[in-house]
């Protein structure tokens, strides 16, 4: 009789089995787990012999499916250990609900056809390819493919996809948003003549399943995803391309909080495979790591077919009439004019969803607030409600105040992407205008609807939010403008400077990329902040240059380490008494700091009361077994969640 450990997709740990079958690590099973038989998986955990053998319970039959790979494994336990989840919560992120069930008519997954069709590339591109397919099947390598935008950095990758399945392997593409899924699946198909298997929160059930196992028995060759992919059961994988590695979605902020950059590279080093990380603005972490020699740096530098970079011009908003309520200056306005006499077309982008950020009343001052989150309710005129982007809550316009009872006494503050919608249908009646959002978004197939249009010409200026900065080629785009360059550098993120600089330069990144000379329009009212002059003068050395300097002088990341607690409850004080009593049971060390608790700045998130720590240490610091050691050492009340960040990228 064997005894061994198997791990289920839950909250607890290992548990001990005994079982007359011969059973080896990543084999699945059903075993009683309570009242019920459910599935698990044979784990790599030495078994626990001190239990009396009348007390362990036998594993009730295997499971007919290919046994979870050993590098799958590797990476769940590694996952577990890095961010202080457990386990068997992570091996829920690589399983599917019921794995042992197969589809009536299952998918089948066509083999890519690697073989170059007539495709003519740059010399920046042929060195780049040469250098990048000379690293497939020659163990692990981390490369940035540093390509301005419009560059052709996915035509270049394409080739080491292809090397890829040259030599047998399977081929993971990370895209930070699905809705850049379809534009980029048409693109492949083109040059592969097949679709690949896609993974993400849109595709159904069948598909999920369909897909899960094909990867589990090496059939689906190349997958496409978002973060979730990551944790698929790859056979035999030789390669993994992060598209737009600095993005910030790549974070995940639900459930095991990571960032799947990261945990990319790690699922890479186990596979002993290349991974590709591509970007036109690159994080600072990666940025430094090519600094330092760490990854390897593949650099296009020029726009493909020699179109350049467009004309950046900075409207000073501080300058406009007094008393002049529109958000478009009338710079932007007369270029938008010439534009649409010129049959081309513009892009303007303003990051903030819905009509107007806050609704007051004008009568007795009363901002209309979320009940659940201390959060303004941002109005959606096209919807006639008023919602939380937090927690979802939506309510009717009133057409009193609530508090004093003055009726039509609400104003809209601020201009969100509606009301630029709005304003440029006035200004330009005659223009074919439309707007796109992520409210806006079914599922990827209606924006790739929408960029057949605007390909086709059936769109005169397009109004979006960052849904339109990054993955898009709009040939006849010549203008983008910016209405409110500013907007992200408010508040006190660490990240907040450089992911303004990334968005915008991003956007800005759209005009022009064909053989039409495009121009870019920033309106600002500090335009001598850093940030606005490195993008005018297109100095991303300089910014970078700059960031770093802080980052270095804060001993921030990367050149320091940091840790969050979020405690939360929907008592305040004992929410509250918890997060004090965590703070004075800290471990006393020269090399940590820990800063709080304080309350955060979306104090309370549906209906509960938030407070943070924030923990600073050197890089070389071993933080999980400082933070494990610590928190083991306090009981937390039930009713109070205590949830660990490493490496936080969002403090709100």
């Amino acid at each position: 009789m064997q005894r061994l450990s198997v791990l289920f997709p839950t909250p607890l740990g290992c548990y001990d089995y005994k079982s007359e079958l011969s059973l080896t690590h990543g084999q699945f099973v059903k075993a009683p787990f309570g009242q019920k038989t459910i599935v698990g998986v044979v784990w790599n955990q030495d078994p626990n012999f001190s239990i009396p053998e009348n007390k362990i319970k036998e594993i009730s039959n295997i499971v007919d499916i290919p046994a979870l790979p050993q590098q799958t494994i590797q990476f769940v336990n590694w996952v577990s250990k890095y961010t202080l989840s457990p386990v068997g919560m992570v091996l829920k992120m690589a399983l599917i609900p019921d794995p042992e069930k197969t589809s009536k008519k299952p998918i089948s997954f066509l083999e890519p056809n690697p073989n170059p069709t007539d495709i003519s590339f740059s010399a920046d591109q042929q060195a780049a390819i040469q250098s990048l397919n000379a690293k497939i099947n020659n163990g692990f390598s981390v490369s940035l493919l540093d390509g301005v935008t419009g560059s052709g950095k996915t035509e270049v990758y394409f080739e080491s996809i292809a090397e890829a399945l040259k030599h047998s392997g399977q081929v993971l593409v990370l895209l930070p948003e699905i809705t850049l899924t379809n534009s980029w699946l048409n693109r492949f198909e083109k040059r592969f003549g097949v679709k690949p298997a896609v993974w993400h929160s849109a595709i159904t059930q069948k598909q999920r399943r369909d897909t899960w196992r094909a990867v589990l028995k090496g059939e689906a060759r190349v997958i496409v995803g978002a973060r979730s992919a990551l944790f698929l059961p790859y056979q035999k994988l030789n390669l993994i391309i992060v598209d737009e590695e600095h993005d910030a979605s790549y974070k995940q902020e639900d459930g095991i909080l990571y960032q799947a950059r990261d945990m990319a590279i790690v699922r890479a080093k186990l596979a002993e495979c290349p991974i590709i990380l591509a970007s036109a603005t690159p994080s600072v972490e990666t940025y430094c790591n090519v600094l330092s020699g760490k990854y390897d740096h593949i650099s296009l530098p020029e726009r493909f077919s020699g179109a350049t970079f467009p004309d950046i011009r900075i409207v000073d908003m501080r300058q406009r009439t007094k008393g002049e309520i529109s958000f478009i200056s009338k710079e932007l306005k007369e270029t938008l004019s010439e534009k649409l006499k010129d049959k081309e077309q513009s892009l303007l982008f303003i990051n903030r969803r819905g009509y107007a950020p806050l609704v007051l009343c004008r009568a007795c001052g009363e901002r209309l607030q979320c009940p659940h989150c201390s959060a303004w309710l941002v109005e959606h005129r096209q919807k006639k409600n008023l919602q939380c982007h937090h927690c979802g809550y939506t309510r009717k316009i009133p057409t009193e105040c609530p508090a004093c009872h003055e009726k039509d006494s609400l104003i809209s503050c601020g201009p969100g992407v509606e009301r630029i919608f709005e304003e440029t249908v006035r200004l330009f009646p005659n223009a074919k205008c439309e707007m796109v959002t992520s409210d806006t978004l079914a599922n990827p197939s209606v924006f790739s609807e929408l960029s057949q249009r605007m390909i086709d010409g059936e769109i005169d200026i397009l109004i979006g939010t960052q849904i339109l900065a990054k993955g898009h080629n709009f040939p006849n785009l010549t203008l983008v403008g910016v209405i409110d360059a500013d907007m992200g550098l408010a508040g006190g993120d660490l990240r907040a400077s450089e992911r303004t600089f990334q968005l915008l330069h991003q956007v800005m990144g759209r005009a022009g990329r064909d053989q039409k000379k495009g121009m870019a329009i920033l309106q600002s009212y500090n335009p001598e902040n850093l940030i606005i002059q490195a993008l005018q003068a297109n100095d991303r050395t300089r910014f970078m240059n700059e960031e770093i300097a802080s980052r270095q002088l804060l001993k921030m990341p990367p050149f320091g380490r940091l840790a969050a607690i979020i405690v939360s409850g929907k008592n305040q004080n004992l929410t509250y008494q918890t997060a004090l009593q965590l703070a004075k049971t800290a471990p006393f060390l020269k090399e940590v700091s820990v800063l709080g608790p304080v309350a955060a700045p979306l104090a309370i998130l549906r209906g509960k009361y938030r407070f943070r720590l924030l923990i600073k240490t050197p890089k070389d610091f071993k933080l999980q077994n400082m933070l494990k050691s610590w928190l083991e050492q306090n009981q937390f009340p039930r009713s109070v969640d205590v949830r660990l960040d490493i490496d936080p990228y969002s403090f709100f």
